[in-house]
């Protein structure tokens, strides 16, 4: 066995999961222009990855002892590779909405064996190796981010009056690019042979592990996974978008500074300010931020104000997840992979369903607030804003 190597590979792996989120935040607009989609719609389609990366976190801590962490892996790079493939094959609604969660199942598996992996190979030092193997989130959110809006100028995507076929080559073309560390991270992890659990290690049995995650703290943990979540993956997957409209900032570029801010933090000062708050105030000074981050970018109207007010949201939501992780490892040690799932799986749920959906049809709504009757019964189809039809409406 080789631990570094296995926490190399994990990082490569969260890099592929991180580039398909900011690929596909980066892509929303041309998707709704190719397939004509509605805003809940692409809502939906959205979402999907993020409820599949739930299901497969909570399935894969619970079968990650019986089936190996190997094996797990080994399944998430053939769901990798054949979502995005699926994906830029998509005729329609159905097979992009399946094709989105088969990669989200994959992001899904690969989450539910990295957090217990590092876990394991690291004992006496979780929080910060937690951190820095999540530091690698926003890193493949720079990555995905800026690969795309590189493609975006170099095949003028942005220009007024771009064609239809430019748009659907280019969201193509960059779907491809999560390939690359897919690759990378196969490679890596060939013939490598993976530790047993921290739980299987020290004999704690299956069931104490499951007595374990019905503790009545956890519960309360559980509960707050979903609110911190919520408040650091939702807002990504539109609030660029809806920026991009009013202020003419391209929103990927929102998303690529407030992950360049996370990478910096959690890679290189995670140690520092866990020592300093303490996991638990780490996470109230995080709660702290994010909320008034987000509220000054409700009220932004210009550039200097939106990346002001990203620049505190930013700071505020580095933290969460991977201390949440961390709290709940060291405070449920017997509860092992499947504790550390469930924390996963209630995070991704949480943004996949309860915002991502969300906000998708608040912006439906206000869209068409200001419309005639005759033109909002013309634009609004299947409870959504079909775009096309606003625009040649002359309306929206």
């Amino acid at each position: 066995m080789n631990p570094r190597r296995l926490f190399v590979a994990s990082c490569f792996a969260l890099i592929a999961t991180a580039m398909a989120f900011s690929i596909r935040a980066d892509i929303i607009p041309a998707l709704k222009t190719d397939f004509g989609f509605t805003g809940a719609q692409m809502g939906l389609v959205a979402g999907t990855g993020l409820w599949g990366f739930a299901i497969t976190i909570v399935l894969g801590g619970m079968l990650v002892d019986a089936f190996g962490m190997g094996r797990l892996m080994a399944i998430a790079f053939l769901g990798h590779v054949s979502g995005v493939f699926l994906t830029i094959f998509a005729q329609g609604f159905t097979s992009l909405y399946v094709a989105t969660l088969l990669i989200g199942l994959a992001n899904g598996l690969v989450e539910a064996v990295i957090n217990p992996l590092a876990a394991t190979i690291y004992p006496n030092s979780k929080t910060k190796h937690l951190n820095i193997l999540h530091a690698w989130w926003p890193g493949g959110l720079i990555i995905g981010g800026l690969m795309g809006f590189a493609l975006t100028k170099i095949m003028g995507l942005d220009a007024e009056g771009v064609s239809l076929a430019a748009l659907s080559l280019g969201w193509k073309i960059k779907m491809l690019f999560v390939l690359l560390p897919t690759f990378i991270y196969g490679f890596l992890l060939l013939g490598q042979k993976f530790p047993a659990t921290e739980r299987v290690a020290t004999g704690v049995s299956y069931g104490e592990m499951w007595r374990e995650a019905f503790r009545p703290m956890l519960l309360v943990f559980l509960g707050l996974m979903v609110l911190t979540a919520a408040t650091e993956l939702g807002p990504d997957q539109w609030v660029g978008n809806l920026l991009q409209n009013l202020v003419g900032i391209q929103g990927v570029l929102l998303l690529v500074y407030t992950a360049g801010i996370m990478f910096v933090l959690r890679f290189f000062f995670s140690g520092f300010v866990v020592t300093k708050l303490g996991p638990l105030g780490v996470l109230i000074a995080s709660s702290a931020l994010s909320a008034l981050g987000l509220y000054a970018l409700s009220s932004a109207q210009t550039a200097l104000t939106v990346f002001a007010a990203a620049t505190i949201f930013g700071m505020g939501k580095t933290y969460f997840w991977p201390t949440m992780l961390g709290v709940v490892s060291e405070r449920f040690p017997r509860g092992g992979a499947l504790v550390m799932a469930l924390m996963g799986g209630a995070g991704m749920f949480s943004a996949g369903f309860l915002m991502v959906h969300a906000m998708g049809s608040i912006q439906d709504y206000y869209a068409v607030k200001h419309l005639s009757p005759q033109t909002r019964q013309l634009v609004v189809t299947g409870g959504g804003l079909d775009e096309k039809k606003a625009l040649i409406a002359g309306e929206v």
